[in-house]
């Protein structure tokens, strides 16, 4: 899908991919509709879209994407303020760290409520939004724990390798139906985001050899977020049906394809000091 001209909503956009998302948009030409619950990072992000492309129009709404109401009214209110819409980025996340067996059931609904029933609102509220513009296309943001499953991520991985089988799922539907649209999964590797400071984290869970989560989080990030969001946007730009982000979301890739039995003992040597 040509972006330049186009119109496309974003969630998650008041910091990190969401934030660079938008920015890159308006520099190609899209009017762009953000949302998140961070109210003054998204008026942030407003004015340094409007700094980067005066010409486009941005229009911005605080949003739970958990509140399945509340993205389909911002969705016909999309529609309302720019005509039509052509694009929406699934992009709000949130993280938890801890154990499966201290693990809080408040939590894990928690997470699930944004980062896989999130995905699912924008898509289903969206979609047959995108049909009638009859041009259209829907990015969900996994992660490279969609891939592959790490000690102490089982929420998180529960909901990524959810977001994977959904949108691959609904790609092929698309394809099926020669609607018009078309729908790509991404799954960022380590990028420099907020999404470790804004975790939960079980207080006993650990890193590696015991430092400080964010300080390790922060060394090992490969990629900054405007290089993502460029890489994403190249993948709407070439209609690419599963998008890696950094170097290694590509070795997470390799050790998927692996025997399980491997995998998983490979994977186990790495987060042993993750469990606390």
């Amino acid at each position: 899908m040509e972006l330049h001209g186009r119109v496309v909503a974003v969630t998650g956009a008041a910091s990190g991919i969401g934030r660079e998302l938008a920015i890159e948009l308006v520099g190609r030409g899209a009017d762009v509709a953000i949302s998140d619950v961070d109210e003054a990072g998204l008026a942030d992000t407003v004015e340094r879209c409007r700094r980067r492309a005066p010409g486009r129009a941005v229009t911005a709404s605080t949003l739970d994407v958990a509140d399945r109401e509340a993205v389909e009214a911002w969705a016909s209110a999309v529609v309302g303020d720019h005509g039509r819409v052509n694009g929406i980025i699934n992009n709000a996340g949130v993280a938890l760290v801890a154990p499966i067996a201290r693990m809080s059931y408040d939590d894990l609904q928690w997470l699930m409520g944004i980062n896989f029933w999130g995905v699912v609102h924008g898509t289903m509220a969206f979609l047959p939004h995108l049909k009638a513009a009859g041009e259209g296309h829907v990015v969900n943001i996994s992660s490279v724990f969609g891939l592959t499953a790490i000690p102490s991520q089982s929420a998180y991985n529960a909901s990524k390798f959810a977001v994977r089988g959904f949108t691959d799922c609904l790609r092929i539907e698309l394809d099926l139906e020669r609607a018009g649209v078309s729908a790509t999964t991404v799954h960022p590797g380590g990028i420099r985001t907020n999404i470790v400071r804004n975790a939960r984290i079980d207080p006993r869970s650990k890193d590696v050899r015991g430092r400080d989560l964010v300080r390790e989080f922060d060394r090992v990030t490969a990629t900054k977020p405007d290089k993502a969001a460029r890489v994403i946007l190249d993948g709407i730009e070439r209609d690419k049906r599963r998008v890696l982000i950094g170097p290694d979301a590509r070795v997470f890739d390799a050790i998927s394809r692996l025997p399980a039995a491997f995998a998983q003992r490979v994977v186990a040597l790495g987060g042993r000091d993750t469990m606390g």
